[in-house]
């Protein structure tokens, strides 16, 4: 698959760019695409909560009242969870909500990714570039020059790059991430994926397994 290649001011530079059709041509694969996800979100949680239930409530032991002849349902602790101020009936309790996927299946489903956003024209190859100092209002000015301004955008660069890392950090509608770094949670939520022509090398070598 070839694709223009353009510089930080939309501007074609007349080379095309070879996208593997192993990594961005595939038949996506729904399934695998929805668990990558699923884990990505269950590992984002802390599992930390927790609500008391009765055996944990500070509270008298007395019965309440006695067995029969009330004309009520029988009670025998204010500690239950029918009681105002008892303890909570199967009330959350810390977990982990993380599990497992074969190494196989989330190369799969990234692949499957990358060729949704392909199929829909959504991904825009563009020259390696670096920012002399870290400056937000330099990154807003590539993304309007890509016209991506208003859209969610995920920069896929080559090697770590802390200039144009941090100065996409106050935008919360892009994202910058490494090859290594690249996931398939971040593929599916942008609108618009961006790969630096150093970042090409490193998709195929990991993905096109």
């Amino acid at each position: 698959m070839k694709v223009a290649v353009v510089d930080i001011k939309g501007k074609e530079t007349g080379r095309k760019a070879d996208l593997s059709d192993a990594v961005f041509a595939i038949e996506p694969n729904n399934h695998a695409v929805y668990l990558d996800v699923k884990q990505y979100l269950a590992n984002q949680r802390q599992g930390t909560h927790k609500a008391k239930e009765r055996a944990e409530i500070a509270g008298s032991t007395r019965k309440i009242k006695k067995q029969k002849g009330t004309g009520t349902a029988r009670a025998g602790s204010i500690k239950s969870g029918v009681f105002k101020g008892g303890g909570r009936m199967f009330g959350p309790r810390p977990r982990n909500y993380s599990f497992k996927l074969n190494k196989g299946l989330k190369r799969l489903a990234r692949r499957s990714a990358l060729s949704l956003k392909a199929n829909d024209k959504a991904i825009t190859v563009v020259e390696d570039f670096n920012f002399e100092t870290p400056k937000t209002k330099d990154f807003i000015n590539v993304l309007k020059a890509l016209g991506l301004e208003n859209k969610k955008s995920l920069i896929v660069l080559g090697e770590s790059n802390n200039n144009v890392y941090l100065s996409s950090r106050n935008l919360k509608k892009s994202v910058v991430v490494t090859t290594s770094e690249l996931s398939t949670y971040n593929i599916v939520n942008a609108n618009n994926v961006v790969l630096l022509e150093g970042s090409l090398e490193g998709i195929e070598t990991n993905l096109a397994k």
